[in-house]
């Protein structure tokens, strides 16, 4: 399963920066200034360049990057119930999961703001559907309570 998920976070990156790419150099020119940070609410309270739309795929490169070498160390993870050699086995291979799932998931979200910016700066209103935000929260902290509650049991 774990293979997947890698197989799905480098899709997810590759489509951010497919994505991003062609929005800079396909035939459908950006406005001079695109939206770069929403309220709370999905309202445009920042703009900048179109060249802005780089940030995204740096931080998510990086980010890709910083969890791959952090799963390469699950011995010097701290874990939510006393590791054992009876369980150390169990509790790592769920931490590297976490791990997997969190960055495939990251990767598909940040490629989703990359759209939903997209779209926003081509259609002129400048705004996002303020249900992205608690759909994004949630899905990351599911994943994580998910894992958590797993490492539980395998502690006992």
């Amino acid at each position: 399963m774990r293979r997947y998920l890698e197989i799905a976070a480098l899709a997810a990156l590759a489509l951010l920066l497919f994505i991003t790419i062609r929005a800079l150099y396909g035939p459908a020119q950006l406005p001079q200034q695109i939206p770069t940070h929403f309220t709370a609410d999905g309202h445009a309270d920042a703009y900048g360049s179109p060249s802005s739309l780089f940030m995204l795929p740096l931080v998510a490169l990086l980010l890709y990057v910083l969890m791959t070498v952090v799963a390469r160390f699950p011995a010097s993870f701290n874990f939510p119930v006393r590791v054992t050699p009876l369980n150390r086995t169990s509790l790592e291979s769920l931490a590297i999961n976490m791990i997997a799932w969190l960055k495939a998931e990251l990767m598909l979200i940040f490629a989703g703001i990359q759209l939903l910016i997209l779209r926003a700066a081509r259609s002129g209103q400048g705004n996002i559907s303020p249900m992205m935000m608690p759909i994004v929260l949630g899905i990351v902290f599911a994943t994580t309570l998910w894992h958590f509650l797993a490492m539980r049991r395998a502690g006992k």
